[in-house]
């Protein structure tokens, strides 16, 4: 049986102490080191090289996204999953753009972490489903989005034209090789952005765009 290391970064050391003892449990992870320090957590990580890496996002001095960034920036072969209280929709844009492995929230039950670490491992990124749920409550601090299918990416642009031609959010995630949980995250930013709230809308505007003779990014 293949063996996984773990290493987990949270603030709070009996939750730490928890999730360790939890991970170490599993005959497949193996948790070579933890820390509550997000200013330590990268030289950790960068020197213990671990496949897996849990982080939480609001940490009081370095944040998960910051220790994401760098490990990105490093290239580190290191799999990293959120694992936190609250995540908000730009929160979620930026570590997808950074190579977030997985998304869950803390009140999930314990086994859904090991499945999430099982799912990453195997080189499946996992996105829970409260996580898309709750991102549609959440307030959002942004600047205004910019009007029209021009304020979209050129994912959010592919997604909406698949989800526009009939496509589930199953088929659209086997479609674009991703993670249903993903597909949902991005149709949350792109309803955000449209100031929208279904794909009925989304629809609308990317048809009328359409038959205006211009691409739907112009």
């Amino acid at each position: 049986m293949t063996r996984y290391s773990v290493f987990l970064v949270d603030d709070h050391p009996v939750l730490l102490r928890g999730l360790a003892d939890l991970v170490a449990m599993e005959r497949d992870f193996t948790v070579v080191g933890s820390t509550t320090q997000g200013a330590e957590a990268f030289a950790m990580i960068d020197r213990l090289k671990p496949d897996l890496a849990v982080l939480d996002i609001n940490m009081p001095d370095v944040s998960g996204l910051a220790i994401l960034r760098r490990i990105r920036a490093a290239d580190l072969p290191v799999r990293a999953v959120f694992l936190t209280a609250m995540i908000t929709p730009p929160q979620a844009a930026e570590a997808l753009a950074h190579g977030i492995w997985g998304i869950l929230l803390k009140e999930a039950a314990p086994d859904t972490l090991i499945d999430c670490l099982r799912s990453v491992a195997g080189g499946r990124r996992w996105f829970a489903e409260d996580v898309a749920v709750k991102l549609g409550s959440l307030p959002m601090e942004a600047p205004p989005p910019p009007p029209g299918l021009a304020g979209l990416t050129p994912r959010e642009l592919e997604i909406a034209g698949l989800a526009c031609s009939g496509l589930s959010n199953k088929l659209i995630a086997r479609e674009l090789g991703a993670g249903e949980g993903t597909v949902k995250i991005h149709l949350h930013n792109i309803f955000q952005k449209l100031r929208i709230n279904n794909r009925t809308a989304l629809a609308a505007l990317y048809y009328q765009r359409m038959e205006s003779g211009a691409p739907p990014d112009a």
